[in-house]
């Protein structure tokens, strides 16, 4: 039994700091214990202590990952001026990624920690919210951000950001990442998705869907009129990736005064989605249950908004349905399509999905995931691998861990308050800002790219 102990330790040790320091704290723990046992007791219990420590390191290396390396993220571009720039200038997209030792490789963790904690020591920026009313009645609403001081290049940026599924601007990690380009310089409009707020009632029978992007495009006119010199930066995380891809692509005036896009661990298409999403692969089942029974609270919360033009029996039925959804599937069938009078599922996800879209985004392009990402599976990667290769203004970064917005950064055990989400998103919106003020003559839009190599050359 030593000998088997020994030898998990030395395969081990090879691989993972980690490993032997908790190897090390409990065979430490171990002797002691030994040293209180009376010389009567049988070597035969000795032994299976042993074996029970062996079994419990054995699960704890499994589950924590703890063998896994840290790596720079795997990125995919084309070698142009601008992505060779911007890898430059933003260290984050080409240094190693550490997470926490002892538990940061583990993307559950990761994913858990960001949905129950969100951020360590989250600030609290204090913004104004804004009501705008839409064309169907409903009303959009989202917060507003002044800039903590002048932007590095002492130009007037806004940052519109869009949060992921069921979020809105009092989220820990939107507060997080707020304060953080706040103290860059940058204004920041967040929006609340309709419905999300739980003090906000809605005033039509329709709240957030999957890739509706009417709330978020009258935040971004808001804005464009409000402040008529200011640039922006459009942000989108999770599901709000997804509806800031589709907001660009669906039209080409949705990119005037955009400098950049980022869209943070967004799955590209629901339509691939939904058959991974019922699969017990890294608990992503689980997972999909969870969502739901969010997403279950937030309508009910507003059944009568939602439900009270209808009639009673039909009323019954949608919310018998609801109630014994156990999948976003499920809900998104019975009850989320209808309200854009999609005749289908299929033809809801494939409407929705930005997958059908982002190829129109001609604006640079940072789209960010994490391999082990419980929610999106890896078969849905080939969509921004695929893009970045084809476009040069895309660069596709996929980390090793992080999880689901976790990507939380620190030493052994306790994070960081920032998270390298935060970091590499500030990071590439400032080299963009920096390109755009000093670009040479030759890469501005005018000139053709032959020019620009004769001139580099």
């Amino acid at each position: 039994m030593l000998f088997f102990i020994y030898c998990l330790y030395m395969h081990f040790s090879e691989s993972s700091e980690s490993t032997v320091v908790i190897f090390r704290i409990i065979m430490s723990t171990h002797e002691s214990d030994v040293h209180t046992i009376s010389p009567e007791m049988p070597a035969m219990f000795d032994g299976m202590k042993l074996a029970a420590v062996a079994t419990v390191l054995y699960i704890i290396v499994r589950c924590l990952n703890l063998k896994s390396p840290t790596a720079a993220p795997d990125l995919t571009y084309q070698n142009t001026p601008l992505n060779r720039f911007l890898l430059k200038s933003c260290p984050q997209l080409t240094k190693e990624y550490i997470p926490p030792l002892l538990w940061g490789k583990s993307g559950h963790l990761q994913t858990a920690l960001y949905g129950k904690l969100g951020r360590v020591s989250s600030p609290h920026p204090s913004g104004i919210r804004k009501y705008l009313p839409m064309h169907d009645g409903a009303t959009a609403t989202f917060d507003l951000f002044e800039p903590l001081g002048d932007h590095r290049t002492g130009d007037d940026i806004t940052m519109v950001i869009c949060p992921g599924i069921g979020n809105h601007s009092e989220k820990q990690y939107i507060r997080t990442f707020v304060d953080c380009a706040q103290r860059d310089g940058y204004r920041c409009a967040v929006l609340n998705h309709l419905g999300a707020l739980p003090n906000i009632e809605l005033t039509s029978p329709r709240m957030f869907t999957y890739g509706c992007t009417w709330e978020f495009a009258a935040m971004v006119g808001y804005i464009k009129r409000a402040y008529s010199q200011t640039q922006l930066i459009v942000v989108g995380f999770s599901l709000g990736g997804n509806i800031v891809c589709k907001f660009l692509g669906e039209n080409r005036m949705n990119q005037e005064r955009v400098l950049c896009c980022v869209s943070v661990c967004q799955g590209y298409s629901a339509l691939r989605a939904q058959e991974t999403f019922l699969q017990w692969d890294h608990f992503r089942r689980f997972y999909n249950f969870l969502m739901a029974d969010n997403m279950k609270k937030i309508i009910l919360s507003h059944r009568h908004s939602l439900f009270g033009g209808s009639s009673v029996k039909m009323v019954d039925v949608d919310l018998s349905r609801l109630y014994t959804a156990t999948s976003l599937m499920q809900i998104d069938d019975n009850i989320m399509r209808k309200f854009h009078g999609h005749s289908s599922l299929k033809e809801y996800y494939e409407k929705e999905s930005c997958v059908h879209y982002i190829h129109n985004v001609n604006v640079p392009l940072l789209l960010v995931n994490s391999a082990d990402d419980p929610l999106v599976h890896d078969s849905l990667l080939t969509i921004p691998r695929t893009l970045a290769a084809k476009k040069p203004n895309v660069i596709f970064a996929l980390t090793l861990h992080g999880g689901h917005l976790g990507f939380f950064e620190g030493a052994v055990l306790f994070p960081q308050p920032l998270t390298w989400m935060d970091k590499v998103t500030v990071g590439y919106a400032n080299a963009m800002c920096q390109w755009e003020k000093q670009k040479p003559p030759c890469h501005s839009d005018h000139m053709s790219e032959s020019s620009c190599t004769e001139e580099e050359a």
